[in-house]
């Protein structure tokens, strides 16, 4: 058995690392045709969208992994099957239960290889690629309103209209409200600059005060902003939450918790990523009831085809429930586990309908 593990440990990581491989070329080709449309743009050039989805590529491989090892899972298989090595293999006493550990040893690779994708090598790969695509167009981070970003610090309600690439930030407005609710004092300043000994440095401020039936106004050079809020919690909307680290998901939840803000997404998110590298294990386990028994007539093709509708299958699934779970405020764990558990059943159910055959 020792020498059988060894064998398809070899043949099911090779199969699915070319399957990921071709994968990833398929969409780093996507993703450049789609940087086409902004080339010549404030100077972004060829090169500029090549780095870009350089930068892109972890990400996409940590997406794609749980599908590729269900693909090179599949085909390595199947290839056992058709060359009768598997028969081979059950006629000399090894059973279902020992081909199924044998597999979940060999997962524990990519278990672990997506885990390091996900939370050391994508997360902060795609920060600098959006800071980098961000500096050559001299575009800012993307807001979802028209009147900017908007954030929550205790009383404070934070307005900023430019979030730059370096977390600079242009005309900002800090909202401060007293303990029964009441404005309290108005700070608007042109220009906002981190630093890790002082904060905030707001400079160009124009404070308002509010004493009841009058107001108070001051023209402020420079003012120290003592906040929570960091560069790297303000930065979090360069990310999409699905690609942040678990440590990052965490900090910002808390925050928003903190500030009795909904947290839905980030919830969801950060179960996910704890979640999802498991999900490989699943695929595994997926992959084997349709390659045992007599296997020699089967199309390696019709495999390969039903592994990437499998594939596709979770996909869908996974962004649907995220999605459903979020919007009916569903407990996060089990919006990020159900179709990773559906699948799971899916597998022990044909797993089980085959060692009745």
């Amino acid at each position: 058995m020792k020498t059988a593990r060894g064998y398809l440990r070899r043949e099911i990581i090779y199969s699915t690392l070319l399957v990921l491989g071709a994968f990833l070329c398929l969409f780093a080709f996507f993703d450049f045709l789609a940087e086409l449309e902004d080339l010549g743009k404030e100077g972004y050039r060829l090169k500029h969208a090549v780095i870009f989805v350089a930068l892109s590529i972890p990400s996409r491989a940590y997406e794609v992994m749980p599908i590729a090892v269900l693909i090179g899972t599949l085909y390595a298989l199947t290839q056992f099957a058709r060359n009768s090595e598997l028969t081979v293999l059950r006629a000399a006493g090894v059973s279902t239960r020992q081909l199924l550990v044998a597999l979940m040893r060999i997962g524990l690779f990519f278990v672990v290889l997506t885990f390091v994708l996900g939370e050391y090598v994508a997360p902060p790969l795609e920060r600098i690629g959006q800071k980098w695509r961000l500096r050559t167009t001299n575009a800012t981070v993307p807001q979802e309103l028209r009147t900017g970003m908007w954030m929550r610090d205790g009383r404070l309600f934070v307005n900023v209209q430019r979030v730059l690439p370096d977390a600079s930030l242009e005309m900002v407005k800090i909202y401060e409200f007293d303990s029964e609710h009441r404005l309290a004092t108005l700070n608007v300043a042109k220009r906002g600059v981190y630093s890790v000994e002082q904060g905030w440095l707001l400079s160009d401020v124009v404070q308002t005060r509010f004493h009841g039936d009058r107001t108070e106004l001051l023209n402020i050079p420079s003012l120290r902003w003592a906040s929570e809020l960091t560069p790297e919690l303000i930065s979090v909307v360069m990310v999409t939450p699905e690609r942040m680290a678990l440590a990052s998901l965490y900090q910002y939840k808390r925050h928003l918790e903190a500030n009795s803000q909904r947290t839905g997404r980030y919830a969801v998110a950060f179960w996910k990523k704890l979640v999802y590298p498991l999900v490989t294990l699943v695929m595994m386990v997926l992959a084997l009831p349709f390659c045992l028994g007599n296997q020699r007539s089967v199309n390696v093709g019709a495999r390969v085809l039903t592994g990437v509708m499998l594939g596709i299958g979770f996909y869908l699934l996974n962004a649907l429930f995220s999605n459903l779970g979020v919007l009916n405020a569903w407990p996060a764990l089990m919006s990020a586990a159900l179709p990773s558990l559906l699948f799971f059943l899916l597998a022990v159910g044909l797993m089980w309908k085959v060692d009745r055959r």
